[in-house]
């Protein structure tokens, strides 16, 4: 159970400021030093220093808000478990990255829902980076990201396989061709992910294993929402790259072109990604099995 001092801890950790802490929390200001105070002795460590602005967190204290995220969360599954238990109620919190959200993974999600009785799932929305960070504290019950988890801390299971492609406009003279090549893409304006998502780190490394570089290339506008991206395409603004199954629905509405690029090949897997502990591989398999059915009904 989350301790009064955790909570406090948590708390200051959040505003970097006791009296604002003080306020959420409905003590006064000298109990919330004292709480922190406390557990600096239990730990035997310092938790915060003061800086500029405020105070913040030490290394130490870094590690301590970890933990402490890590024990709420745990906190809160075992109460929700036991209260779903007589029900036989089964609450999933499923994070997925903003690509995962564009394509097959909340329609078929949603579906498994839907069928399966006692089976509830929330979706939460973020990078890779922050999705393996709040599994890592139990936040997340299950992930599901693009690529292979580095490291032996979570299992994963393959859910299916992708690739980047050229999306553009069905009105670019290239949206009639099988192909488009590295220079006709140059010639083309281009509406990228941001630097940091998984999408745009695979173009730039695929670029420069051929020594190549994004800097060759006319990048205007960069949008880290998938949907924007695809409506500016549909207005013939620029081109993108992105995950086929994240242009599925649109491709086949005829609403986008999407094509392959000469001597570019930009695979990666999509994979459920959970901590060693989880215990309901009977869901793993209805996401798996929905998911698989989601994809052939666009095939």
């Amino acid at each position: 159970m989350l301790s009064v001092k955790m909570e406090t801890l948590l708390c200051v950790a959040e505003h970097k400021n006791f009296t604002r802490a003080a306020e959420e929390l409905s003590l006064t200001q000298p109990a919330v030093s004292h709480h922190i105070k406390e557990l600096e002795q239990e730990l035997g460590v310092p938790l915060f220093i003061r800086g500029k602005g405020g105070f913040r967190l030490t290394d130490q204290g870094e590690i301590a808000v970890r933990y402490a995220r890590r024990i709420k969360a745990l906190d809160g599954k075992l109460r929700l478990e036991l209260a779903n238990f007589e029900k036989n109620i089964t609450n999933l919190k499923i994070g997925v990255t903003h690509t995962a959200e564009s394509n097959l993974t909340t329609e078929a999600l949603a579906k498994c829902a839907a069928q399966n009785p006692g089976l509830s799932i929330t979706i939460a929305t973020d990078t890779i980076k922050n999705l393996y960070d709040m599994l890592g504290n139990y936040e997340l019950d299950l992930a599901i990201v693009e690529g292979i988890p580095a490291g032996s801390s979570f299992f994963s299971l393959m859910l299916d396989t992708d690739y980047l492609v050229c999306a553009m406009s069905v009105n670019n003279p290239l949206s009639k061709r099988a192909m488009v090549t590295l220079n006709q893409l140059k010639k083309e304006q281009m509406i990228l992910r941001l630097p940091t998502s998984a999408t745009r780190q695979l173009f730039e490394s695929t670029l420069e294993s051929i020594n190549d570089s994004i800097r060759n290339f006319n990048v205007t506008i960069e949008v880290d929402n998938i949907a924007t991206i695809k409506d500016l395409i549909r207005k013939d603004l620029g081109v993108s790259i992105l995950p086929k199954s994240a242009c599925m629905d649109e491709l086949r509405k005829g609403k986008i072109a999407a094509l392959p690029i000469e001597n570019l090949s930009m695979a990666r897997e999509t994979r459920i990604v959970y901590n060693r502990d989880f215990d309901h591989p009977e869901i793993l398999q209805e996401i798996t099995k929905t998911y698989q059915e989601v994809a052939r009904s666009y095939r």
